[in-house]
Order: C-alpha cells, then structure tokens, then sequence
C-alpha cells in the first residue's frame, strides 16, 4: 500500500510547468540575442567552446531534482503489511428520503440540505463504527456499501440531490430491506437502520418491512423531517415558483409524523422529530450509544515505511552529476563525444 502522509505538498507540483516554460522562454530570447549579433552557424565556429546541449542537460537535471525534493517533501511511504484490526463499535446503514418533496422549506435551509447536515455531524461522532449510506425515492439503491471509511461516507454525502432517481414516490419500505441486507454478517455487533424522511409513503410495507427488521435484530430509528403543517416544494433550488398538479394547484407536502411512529414502533426503535435545533442529532446519538458494541474487524495497512531516503540519495546524485557538468566544452576531453 503506497501513500503519501504530507500530500498537501504535492501541490507545489504545480509551479512545475511555469519553470519549464520560463526556461524555454530565457532559450529564445538567448537565440534571438545572438542573432542579432551575426550569422549563428559562423559564430559557431568563432566559438568552439560553447555547447549547444550542455545548459539543457543541466536544466533538466535539475528540474527533475526539484521534482524529487517536492515528491520528499509529500513523505512518500509503503505499507508493509495487511493486518486485521479488532475495534468496538456498531453498524449503521442510513436510509436517506431524496423525493422531491425533500426539497420543502419549512425546516431551513430545506428537509434534504438539513438531512445531509445531520448526517454530516453524525458520522463526525463515529469512531470504531461502520456505516453504509442508502437513498430512496419510488425506488431505492445503495449509494454507499457499509465501510469505516468516514471521509468517503462524507464525500459521497455531498453528491447526493433528487435527480438520482429518476422513479419518484417515497417507498420506504423499499428503503428497510435494502438496508437489512447492507450488514456484514459478523455476529453481536449492534445494527441500527436510520431511515430519515417527510414520512409520505407512497408505496407501503414500510411497517412490515420495519417488522421484519425487528425480528433479525436490528433496531429502526425514524427522524421525521418537516412541518406537519405542510410546506410547498420548490420547482428548483432557490426558485420562487413552486411545483403544481395537473389542475394548477400548487402541491403542498407534510410530514407525516403517524407514520414515522408507526415505523419506528414496528421497527423496536424510535421516532425523532427533526426541527431548526439540534436536539434530534443528540437523541439519535444518545440512542446508537446504548446499541450494543463488538469487535468490529477492519483490514488495515500498518508499519508505513517512510520512502524519503532513496529519493533523497537519487537528488544527491543527480546535484552532483549537474556539477560535473560544464556549460563549456572542457579542452582535455574535446575528443570525447558525450555531448556535442
């Protein structure tokens, strides 16, 4: 396993390309000065000494040089070995409601960005856990494979709008028995399916699905988010118009806090009201520390090897290669042909 444990410095890769062309650059200019001077083949014979190839060959040497230090710079390094790796804690499979009356404003800045934050803040609070990521709309789909692997959940997170299933509807049950077949299959670890929703099922079997959830250990929480009161949705984000029906009206979506509970009762787990505070992340933290925890086995690479030392050699080497190199012709070796 290779890495980098500095790789902020790979960005000074970046000034690589301006010093190449402000060598080429420095070249012609040369070339048009001496032009002006006379005819370059004759003022070649008038100075035998001078190399055409040699001032390149420098250059590159040390451009390659400066590559190399910036590569050490990044810390390259190499796992030696795989090992497997014990740590307690549980798993979690997030079920996430991405229809498009998740884009309501009635809890700010709208039902999904405010999802996303939470979850955002959730994963924050995971150490030893795992956690998969599922969205679901008339259909449903794993966006994300139960992992440990917090800065993929959060980067996979952010991709996540309406336009991902183009089947609309919110089938919740759907939602469910994916995500009970999203855990590995190791035994005594605690498994909460976090499903988070207007709670506007359109598809039924949630409940069953909750049930059935249950039954194989696993507990179902329900964050209901949105107003009971009913919010209109926005054609797009940002707009000022709003979604209608086929008769004009605009569509006024609400959360559906009966059937949350409903789901979570079935489901032995709890029902969470999601508002413009806080308080429903604290409740849900609280209620995953109570899961039981096991040792959950993870595949690491330990004893990272730093690599700086070969490159640093390969720079030495190359700095002193650079040195030997005259710019000029050196008349003891003129019947060597290395460089012309």
């Amino acid at each position: 396993m290779f890495r980098f444990a500095d790789p902020n410095f790979l960005y000074l890769l970046i000034i690589l390309p301006f010093v190449v062309a402000l060598y080429l650059y420095s070249n012609y200019r040369r070339r048009q000065n001496i032009r002006k001077y006379g005819d370059p083949t004759l003022l070649k014979h008038l100075m035998p000494t001078i190399s055409k190839y040699r001032p390149d060959i420098k250059f590159w040497l040390i451009f390659a040089a400066l590559t190399l230090v910036i590569l050490m710079l990044a810390r390259p390094q190499f796992g030696s070995k795989m090992e497997t790796v014990k740590r307690s804690g549980v798993e979690a499979v997030i079920a996430l409601d991405i229809s498009n009356s998740m884009l309501a404003e009635d809890v700010t800045p709208s039902r999904l960005d405010k999802a996303k934050k939470l979850i955002s803040r959730l994963v924050d609070t995971f150490n030893n856990d795992k956690v998969g990521l599922i969205v679901f709309a008339g259909d449903a789909f794993t966006q994300l494979p139960i992992t440990s692997d917090y800065v993929s959940a959060k980067m996979f997170l952010e991709t996540i709008n309406p336009s991902l299933i183009t089947t609309q509807g919110t089938d919740i049950g759907a939602a469910i028995r994916l995500a009970m077949k999203s855990f590995t299959p190791q035994e005594g670890v605690g498994r909460a399916i976090i499903v988070i929703t207007d709670g506007e099922n359109h598809e039924g079997g949630a409940v069953e699905a909750a049930k059935e959830a249950a039954e194989k250990g696993m507990q179902v929480f329900v964050l209901g988010i949105g107003s009971p009161d009913g919010s209109p949705i926005p054609s797009e984000r940002g707009s000022n118009d709003y979604r209608r029906d086929k008769d004009g009206n605009v569509i006024v979506t609400r959360l559906n806090e009966q059937m949350c509970q409903e789901i979570a009762k079935a489901g032995n787990g709890m029902y969470i009201r999601v508002d413009n505070s806080n308080s429903a992340e604290k409740i849900l933290n609280n209620e995953i520390a109570k899961l039981s925890k096991a040792d959950v086995e993870s595949q690491v690479y330990t004893e990272f090897d730093e690599q700086f030392q070969a490159l640093a050699w390969l720079i030495l080497i190359l700095l002193i290669v650079e040195m030997l190199i005259l710019e000029r012709k050196n008349p003891l070796f003129k019947n060597v042909r290395l460089f012309k």
